[in-house]
């Protein structure tokens, strides 16, 4: 019998040592873990000490402010409580400075810090690495052989394909306010833009606005960029194909206008290379994606803003019936003739900016014009909407006041970044803006607008400002 009780008790022994090992391991792993995450907050607290913010929780942080949908309204009160900048505490041992002053705006965004790699790593599977995702001298390289692509004589004839999408879905509107005058305006919007960006990168003949298989309740970016890699590829391989018959590229310069496909075919590098597939991939992916969700997003919130200042929505009317007659026809020089629909279309955009905020993470120490400092590795977050709310900045700014933007008025060169600054600014604010001003008066000379009292917007920051409830408006046909 006791034989018998050595013989097992021998292997239990050896088990219960390598558990006690693997235990001492473990727990000297967690130690060290905890010392690093102590020794980097202490780091933290001391890159951040002449920058007050809120009190916040050692372990949570500022998370309360994510969790009672008031985001928004804390980034403001940050803004006037804090001047130019505060930190915000994530979690423990992770921090961002949120930036709100044109100053501090203007020395980050002089630099050629890169993108945080956490927007990065989740927009990267989507829409690749084109322009908005690149750093560096390959993102100069890009930049340099895309901007001939939104020169304005490029643009020009787009401007008939902006207004054919328009009129589909103002047609669309008109027999939809026969069953009922509210209707949600984003995603309508959202269906306008994919068409015209699909028309200007792809020369696409069809409509999405057509497909009645889409709903509201439809994922659009996921959808968007699913239907753009499909596209993108099978139309690349084409045109490629096309560009080795003889005379291919005279037929395609004598084109009546080149589409952004055409234009990235003949872009060349410096040293003559042309894009690979997947950058070209890339490009056209970045280009979909920023020329449809975000302009989406702008004109919907200036809709919105014209529909409850119906004293300036008229006047912008008025300017625009002046102007167009009954809108058979829209023209790139009409553009430039409509400066108080202009006013109210930027200062629509200073309160809802399309794109809410931007992060850079720095790649060298920097210093503020106040003298303050932040070392290199800190992440800092431009927060574009609380620059636009900040009442340091614009004196009364809840009031839509499109004064603001009046010939000669003065303001800081970074005091409104609809579409962010310095040299990584958006290369198609261009095409944008021509494509607001399109929507915009086409639809003013269609409908008149109102808010729905009952279903007010809440701004909501994603990647774009977007609302928690949709864009609800009361349209009444005019006569």
């Amino acid at each position: 019998m006791s034989v018998s009780v050595l013989s097992f008790t021998r292997p239990l022994d050896g088990v219960s040592r390598l558990l006690q090992v693997a235990s001492l391991i473990g727990f000297t792993l967690l130690l060290l873990k905890a010392a690093q995450l102590y020794l980097r907050r202490q780091w933290l607290l001391k890159a951040v000490q002449h920058f007050p913010s809120p009190p916040s929780h050692w372990l949570f942080g500022h998370i309360q402010e994510f969790q009672d949908g008031q985001e928004l309204q804390k980034l403001q009160k940050r803004a006037e409580k804090y001047p130019c900048a505060s930190p915000r505490w994530l979690w423990g041992s992770k921090v961002t400075l949120i930036v709100y002053d044109p100053d501090y705006m203007k020395v980050i965004l002089g630099r050629s810090d890169p993108k945080h790699h956490d927007f990065s790593r989740f927009l990267a599977p989507w829409i690749g690495y084109g322009l908005l995702l690149l750093n560096g001298q390959r993102w100069f390289q890009h930049r340099r052989m895309l901007t001939p692509a939104f020169h304005y004589d490029i643009l020009k004839p787009y401007m008939r394909l902006m207004a054919d999408s328009v009129h589909v879905m103002l047609d669309k509107w008109e027999d939809l306010i026969r069953q009922n005058s509210y209707l949600e305006i984003f995603e309508h919007v959202s269906l306008m833009t994919l068409d015209t960006i699909m028309k200007c990168a792809f020369s696409y003949q069809g409509s999405q606005q057509a497909d009645r298989s889409l709903t509201p309740e439809g994922r659009w970016n996921h959808w968007a960029c699913q239907l753009a890699h499909q596209h993108t590829d099978r139309v690349i391989k084409l045109r490629k194909a096309q560009l080795q018959e003889e005379g291919a590229l005279e037929k395609v310069r004598s084109k009546r206008h080149l589409d952004f496909l055409d234009i990235l075919l003949f872009a060349r590098m410096e040293d003559g290379s042309s894009l690979s597939d997947k950058d070209f991939r890339a490009e056209v992916d970045t280009f979909m994606f920023e020329g449809h969700d975000t302009t989406a997003s702008g004109i919907s919130w200036i809709l919105y803003a014209l529909a409850t200042q119906p004293e300036h929505q008229q006047m912008c009317r008025q300017e625009i019936q002046t102007l167009l007659g009954d809108g058979a026809s829209i023209t790139w020089d009409h553009l430039d003739q409509m400066p108080y629909t202009t006013m109210c279309i930027k200062e629509a955009l200073r309160l809802y900016p399309p794109v809410p905020g931007i992060n850079r993470d720095l790649n060298k120490p920097i210093t503020f014009p106040d003298g303050r400092s932040l070392p290199k590795g800190f992440q800092v977050s431009l927060s574009i909407y609380a620059l636009h709310h900040n009442p340091n900045v614009w004196p009364n700014p809840e009031e839509f006041d499109p004064s603001r933007f009046a010939p000669g008025s003065a303001r800081h060169s970074h005091a409104f970044l609809p579409f962010s600054g310095g040299a990584r600014n958006c290369i198609g604010k261009q095409f944008a803006m021509s494509e607001m001003k399109v929507a915009v008066a086409l639809t003013l000379l269609r409908f008149e607008l109102a808010p729905d009292p009952s279903r007010v917007p809440v701004p909501w920051p994603r990647i774009v400002l977007r609302s928690k409830n949709g864009i609800h408006l009361h349209l009444r046909k005019l006569l």
